[in-house]
């Protein structure tokens, strides 16, 4: 059977466009679409106001491509206007982490944990757009990886209108705070060497149980991107760097600040804590999770909000 036939021809020339693999085909027949049917049919149960989605998922579980996709299949297919933005794009300036650094721990200059976003800005941005009119514009940061900083303003997304449904992607969107006595001991090397007192663990945990909480609870539906553990994740990353590599080489217009296998093995030991808390407590409590396999494949897709 040609799973092709059943995929409208604007995603197969989306899969075309992302120069994604043959096989992704098979995800979007049996995620993207049943995933998108369902939000849909939720969004009008609930009255049809503007809903929250926030995706989860460690690095490498492709958040970004079901964001393009959810997208796409629920602009075109069922009229909803959608909005989106990464939790990386409220990373700190790195001016801004520098100040950070200097006055909690010297290992908030990298970005990527909670304490690291302007979650304020995200706030702004989910009040405007929530209460926005028809000609209302509402401007999101974009962040660049390539040179670790923020762009300039001009380079800002614009959303126009009130969306009918927001989608908030990144890879500790609505974690919760760990106990306080798994604190106790660092978890790798990274922390055994650099945050020895657990001072740079104790402040993360903070921002998690208090700005980054009142962000996460404005989300109406969580889901999961599950990887099958954190030994893929440092694999993905690289892959990931990787790519940028190869874009920052096409574009003389980029940064050249894109890591080394050291350094990128160094740099994901910064989200080990977190991403292993998460992927032992959040499928329990999501209202969807699609299950990961080591190739990237999109294997399963199950929780509340789809088996309704």
């Amino acid at each position: 059977m040609n799973k092709n036939r059943r995929i409208p021809p604007y995603l197969q020339a989306l899969i075309a466009r992302e120069k994604l693999p043959p096989q992704f085909s098979a995800s979007v027949e049996t995620v993207v679409l049943p995933l998108a049917g369902a939000i849909a049919e939720q969004w009008r149960q609930q009255g049809e106001r503007t809903i929250i989605l926030g995706i989860n998922g460690a690095q490498g579980t492709g958040k970004s491509t079901l964001t393009l996709f959810l997208g796409a299949v629920l602009s075109r297919d069922y009229g909803l206007n959608i909005a989106g933005f990464s939790l990386d794009d409220l990373y700190l300036t790195r001016a801004e982490r520098a100040r950070l650094a200097a006055e909690i721990h010297p290992m908030f200059r990298v970005r990527g944990v909670p304490g690291t976003h302007d979650i304020a800005m995200g706030q702004t941005i989910l009040d405007q757009l929530a209460g926005a009119d028809g000609e209302t514009v509402t401007r999101i940061p974009v962040f660049d990886k390539a040179i670790d900083d923020r762009k300039p303003d001009s380079d800002w997304k614009t959303v126009r209108g009130r969306p009918d449904l927001i989608i908030i992607e990144g890879w500790c969107v609505g974690a919760m705070p760990e106990p306080a006595e798994a604190l106790t001991a660092p978890i790798n090397k990274l922390e055994a060497e650099r945050d020895a007192e657990g001072r740079w663990r104790r402040h993360v945990n903070r921002q998690l149980a208090s700005v980054y909480r009142a962000f996460f609870d404005r989300i109406d539906w969580l889901l999961m991107l599950k990887a099958p553990g954190w030994e893929q994740v440092y694999h993905w990353r690289l892959l990931q760097e990787n790519k940028l590599g190869e874009l920052v080489k096409s574009d003389r217009s980029s940064g050249d600040n894109v890591m080394t296998p050291e350094q990128v093995r160094d740099f994901i030991q910064y989200y080990q804590r977190l991403t292993v808390h998460q992927l032992s407590e959040i499928p329990a409590r999501a209202d969807a999770v699609i299950d990961v396999d080591a190739g990237h494949q999109w294997r399963s897709l199950g929780g509340p909000l789809v088996d309704e």
